[in-house]
């Protein structure tokens, strides 16, 4: 695997992560895509304690929409660490969401989530799929505190690329895990809109590609 480049910037007072040849959002009417073929802004942020969060573009010939897939790659073995990274745009309150994922290595975790109704880095919803745990499970994430409110037992393979998805409408959440519906709960602790993140957790490598935000 190659990694690419990447550089920092500071806009309005916080760090934003360039990557390069890295990430590139198609809009297809209600519909947001991120492939990861060509450069787009994102925020890198940190829920818990730990080292520093470390997303980067690399190659993969496997992935599904081509070459390039977001990879985070610190291997910190923090437990309670959640790495995100976080899109400014689209900022939705209902959605589609859904990506495809690649879980590489990991001893305390071997996790990949989506993150929507992100207010900061500190509060939103998150659906996580583990490698290392074979379930899939929903949380709130309350202050920095990681509710699981949902949740099922699935076969969740490592060196993989399958595809975890979350749709949202008003206060129910249904959850998809390789195109089949495995649970719908309710919450209602996020009501407004929110921006989406991809997720990690602790020393979990994983990679991300084919990100599409629908909205609802």
């Amino acid at each position: 695997m190659t990694i690419q480049s990447s550089r920092r910037a500071v806009i309005g007072g916080a760090a934003v992560l360039f990557a390069a040849p890295g990430l590139h959002a198609q809009g297809g009417g209600r519909t947001t895509r991120f492939d990861f073929e060509s450069p787009i802004a994102f925020q890198p942020m940190l829920t818990g304690r730990g080292g520093p969060v470390a997303w980067s573009v690399i190659d993969d010939p496997s992935a599904p929409t081509g070459p390039k897939v977001l990879a985070q790659t610190s291997t910190d073995k923090t437990d309670y660490r959640f790495p995100l990274a976080v899109f400014d745009q689209p900022v939705l309150r209902d959605l589609d969401v859904a990506a495809r994922f690649k879980p590489v290595s990991g001893e305390v975790d071997r996790a990949a989530g989506i993150a929507v109704r992100l207010i900061d880095r500190d509060n939103y919803y998150v659906v996580r799929a583990n490698a290392l745990e074979d379930n899939v499970r929903l949380y709130r994430v309350v202050k920095g505190d990681r509710q699981q409110f949902a949740g099922a037992n699935v076969k969740v393979p490592s060196g993989v690329w399958q595809e975890l998805r979350l749709v949202v409408r008003g206060n129910r959440f249904e959850v998809f895990f390789e195109g089949k519906s495995l649970y719908a709960a309710t919450d209602a602790t996020f009501a407004g809109a929110g921006r989406v993140a991809l997720w990690t957790k602790a020393d979990s490598v994983t990679w991300f590609d084919d990100l599409r935000i629908g909205a609802l």
